[in-house]
């Protein structure tokens, strides 16, 4: 069966942040991934995950202005200081969580720039971070999200992602194959799976039912055979957990969602 990482920042929401830690912990999960760590200090989110024997998998470098609309500066013009301080303020968390991976966001493209812009400062972006977070052994992750959710993100399909892979040739950098955004994008998951799997470039997966995106025994999407499937193709990474739990934030909604785990192998 593959490895569950909870997301905190979807799951048991009805609990206080700093809380969830302890909840993921009961239900039997051995590790941890959220969106954004910067409200908290670096030495409390370490120690709750010291106190609960959890490690941290993955979280986002800063995204620019989350509440505005941002949603990454990477092939944003104009950002470059904001970007690279953003990635050592993300490194500094890495490092106290003891973090091997970061999921760097591309961004909305502006309407005053082309895709071609956009590209050419996006691999050039990239390629400074990835030779931030190397000499400190970090991975970046870079994640193809799909345009009913996100209107004009710049990264959308698994192809895309694996080509910038070829063109930056930066060991460290991998792709986060997310089933929830690959079903609603480009569907055929099973022969994606089987066709980057083995590559060795998807450096994190994680999943959601579609289209609501709820627990994964929700919607269209049959994940007992992707969990198959993942086995057979010998991934040992994890599967982060990036649902909305169909309870919402009623008192132990994510716990009583929990079946799927339990039938997962």
């Amino acid at each position: 069966m593959p490895r569950f990482a909870a997301n905190l920042s979807m799951l048991y929401t009805e609990l206080d942040f700093l809380d969830r830690f302890a909840a993921a912990a009961r239900d039997g999960f051995q590790a941890v991934e959220f969106l954004f760590p910067y409200g908290f200090a670096p030495e409390a989110l370490a120690a709750r995950l010291q106190e609960h024997r959890l490690q941290q998998v993955l979280f986002n470098a800063p995204p620019g202005d989350w509440a505005a609309g941002e949603r990454g500066l990477a092939c944003l013009p104009g950002r470059d200081a904001e970007f690279l301080a953003g990635i050592e303020q993300a490194l500094v968390y890495a490092r106290a969580l003891q973090c091997p991976r970061l999921h760097v966001m591309a961004g909305l493209i502006p309407a005053d720039e082309s895709p071609a812009t956009a590209r050419a400062l996006y691999v050039r972006r990239l390629r400074e971070a990835a030779g931030l977070a190397a000499a400190q052994g970090v991975s970046l992750m870079i994640e193809p999200i799909n345009q009913r959710d996100m209107p004009g993100y710049f990264l959308q399909r698994q192809d895309q992602a694996h080509a910038l892979l070829d063109e930056i040739a930066a060991p460290n950098l991998q792709v986060q194959m997310d089933l929830y955004h690959a079903q609603i994008s480009e569907g055929d998951l099973s022969t994606k799976l089987r066709q980057y799997l083995p590559s060795g470039r998807v450096g994190h997966l994680q999943i959601a039912g579609v289209p609501e995106r709820h627990e994964p025994d929700v919607g269209e999407i049959n994940y007992r055979h992707l969990f198959r499937l993942i086995d057979e193709l010998g991934y040992v990474g994890w599967v982060g957990c990036e649902y909305r739990p169909a309870r919402g934030t009623v008192p132990a909604g994510t716990s009583a969602g929990l079946g799927w785990l339990r039938t997962a192998s």
